[in-house]
């Protein structure tokens, strides 16, 4: 695993827990909005079209999942 990768998966651990801990919920609203992500690593990599318009909303708790 590159610098890069392991970078973003420790920023994507550390807001994980912060908003664990503060049993956030995060809501983002997407009007008509199109994303390319990647398929593949490198300069030229192909990428997947994705369309979002709508609402995705991200809770947080802490606790077993069978709870």
């Amino acid at each position: 695993m590159d610098n890069e990768k392991t970078t973003w998966i420790n920023i994507a651990e550390g807001l994980y827990e912060f908003l664990n801990r503060n049993k956030t919920t995060i809501q983002y609203t997407f009007k008509d909005m199109t994303v390319a992500v990647p398929q593949d690593t490198g300069d030229n990599a192909p990428s997947a079209k994705w369309h979002i318009d709508g609402t995705i909303r991200v809770n947080t708790w802490e606790g077993n999942a069978s709870e």
